[in-house]
């Protein structure tokens, strides 16, 4: 398809990977990586094919959430460096072709931030109405709390003044009053800063949270929320053509639908891209099962995102795997497949692993899920360290445990840092996938390795605009443990094919628009395969076996762009 036509929709087609700061390089030796460490590393994202680096918060903390508790949205932490060195690694990125991304954590503050502690020393400060105030929680208030192993409640009496406040999270970090009008002013400020130094744009924690007016006293004279959201987008545009806002909204798939923007319209005019959190629970049921149908039926059902949004897809993310959208029972199947341990489960509703322990190693079913994220339609989204392999470290408190430092070198450190690991943001994982046996260093010499093969993934994904551009249909595959599927642009047609079982598989489709003896080539092998009378295809596929195959056309020519 025309570059022309696609290239200011840069994050259609995007590889993005998230990444902690503090756990990614040290690059002075204190324990804690840093963003001079992190621009030393930004080669190896280079030859891992990212094109969009997504920042996890690196602003000034009090360090009681991971730096989710932030004390000013202006600055940088002093643990990670300077704002120059942020600059540094903006610049450096974007000269190596690769965006860059941050979280926006603007639903809340530290309690120690100066807002809330101006809020807290007068009923009549400047910043008072900056936050939610009762003098006795609300019947009708929001109760659910998202952290139940700390809190028991999302009101807090604060002595100071006598009143409860709002915190949808931890205790010290009360919520921000979207309501007020300033509020607003100051969450625009400080995206406009930061684009201004040259992000391309946010991840938005925490959505549905950032916009609730549960609560509320005037809640029925607020601003409709998704008009807010629509501000929002529109300001970035107008700061920044290019810049996007991916979502972090964990609902039923109309509900989250409906924070791309106004249906009637559509384009889509709020969030640019939404995480699939249903999609990705569905996949793990499936992983569990040896079987397709879940993660079919959600594909079934999830609704097509407007013409300028896209669906992120992941496999897994930051924090816990949330299994929250699965059935009790089926969320007991996936804990039993993948963490039968009570010390491996989070709050009761997810998991604190990552992938490669969770299947023993096994290569095939990581292949698999890899496979899967860069075929099925949406913007891939890779947490660091998946490209090698590593595994969690469950010494670690909570989602600690998968936060560890980056393995580098086949040192008892990993290569993170020359300090003391006593002074490490999290230990090193250990054992079968510790980095004496994971590391990207032995990796990018061997060309069997998982590195290597994540690094052919990508550059084939990259080089295949129907699995990003297409129209995405599902095919029967005659077996309910095959997931078959096609993705169509008029230039081209790639067929995607993953066998969920334990056991081989033959899979029997009708490809589409194609005729007896059409010709379809392996996009990773080189491999050709023949359709039969009526366009059928038949495919042996081995345990956990997976293929990618483009139907050939007259005009097809992997290596021809057209300008």
């Amino acid at each position: 398809m025309r570059l022309t036509r696609t290239s200011d929709l840069w994050w259609k087609n995007a590889v993005v990977y998230c990444l902690d700061v503090e756990t990614y390089q040290d690059g002075d030796g204190d324990g804690t990586g840093d963003f001079a460490g992190l621009t030393q590393r930004i080669d190896h994202l280079v030859r891992l094919g990212v094109t969009c680096v997504w920042l996890m918060p690196f602003y000034p903390t009090r360090e009681r959430d991971d730096g989710y508790d932030i004390t000013d949205f202006y600055g940088v932490d002093p643990r990670l460096g300077t704002l120059g060195d942020f600059t540094e690694f903006v610049r450096t990125a974007r000269d190596r072709g690769i965006r860059v991304i941050a979280d926006l954590v603007v639903n809340h503050t530290s309690r120690e931030h100066p807002w809330f502690q101006d809020a807290r020393s007068s009923k009549d400060s400047a910043h008072r109405d900056w936050y939610v105030w009762r003098d006795e929680p609300p019947e009708d208030g929001p109760k659910d709390v998202v952290f139940p192993d700390a809190e028991d409640s999302v009101w807090e009496y604060d002595d100071a003044t006598g009143q409860y406040y709002l915190h949808r999270f931890y205790k010290q970090q009360p919520d921000l009053n979207i309501a007020n009008p300033r509020v607003r002013d100051e969450i625009a400020r400080i995206m406009g800063f930061w684009t201004q130094l040259g992000l391309s744009g946010f991840r938005v924690d925490a959505v549905p949270f950032l916009l609730e007016t549960d609560g509320q006293q005037d809640a029925g004279q607020l601003p409709d929320p998704h008009e807010y959201l629509a501000d929002l987008r529109a300001f970035l545009g107008r700061r920044s053509g290019d810049a996007v806002l991916l979502g972090e909204v964990n609902l039923p798939y109309d509900d989250t639908a409906l924070f791309f923007g106004e249906p009637s319209s559509g384009r889509g005019d709020e969030l640019t891209m939404c995480f699939d959190f249903i999609g990705m629970q569905q996949m793990y049921l499936s992983l569990a099962r040896g079987d397709a149908a879940p993660l079919a039926r959600s594909l079934r059902e999830r609704p097509a995102a407007p013409r300028d949004a896209h669906w992120a897809t992941f496999v897994r993310n930051h924090d816990e795997l949330t299994l929250d959208k699965l059935s009790d029972a089926e969320r007991a199947e996936v804990f039993a497949a993948f963490g039968p341990e009570k010390d491996m489960q989070l709050y009761d509703r997810g998991l604190r692993r990552r992938l490669p322990p969770m299947v023993d190693g096994d290569r095939r079913r990581l292949e698999l899920a890899y496979s899967l994220l860069f075929t099925l339609p949406g913007t891939p989204v890779l947490f660091y360290g998946e490209e090698i392999g590593m595994g969690e470290n469950l010494a670690a408190d909570g989602r600690q445990a998968v936060r560890t430092p980056m393995q580098w070198t086949a040192d008892e450190h990993g290569g993170f840092s020359t300090a003391d690991p006593a002074h490490f943001p999290n230990p090193v994982a250990d054992g079968a996938f510790g980095p004496a046996d994971i590391n990207v260093h032995d990796q990018s010499r061997d060309p069997g390795s998982f590195l290597a093969h994540m690094r052919r993934l990508i550059e084939r994904y990259r080089e295949s605009p129907e699995l990003a551009w297409g129209d995405f249909e599902l095919l029967d595959s005659g077996d309910t443990a095959v997931l078959a599927h096609v993705s169509s642009l008029p230039e081209g047609t790639v067929i995607a094919v993953h066998n969920f079982s334990a056991e081989a598989a033959t899979a029997t489709l009708s490809v589409p628009d194609a005729g007896a003896k059409a010709e379809l080539t392996d996009i990773l092998t080189g491999a050709t395969h023949s359709t039969g009378d009526g366009g059928r295809l038949r495919l042996d596929l081995e345990p956990y076996g997976y293929r990618w195959l483009r139907l050939a056309t007259p005009r097809d020519d992997p290596d021809r762009t057209t300008a």
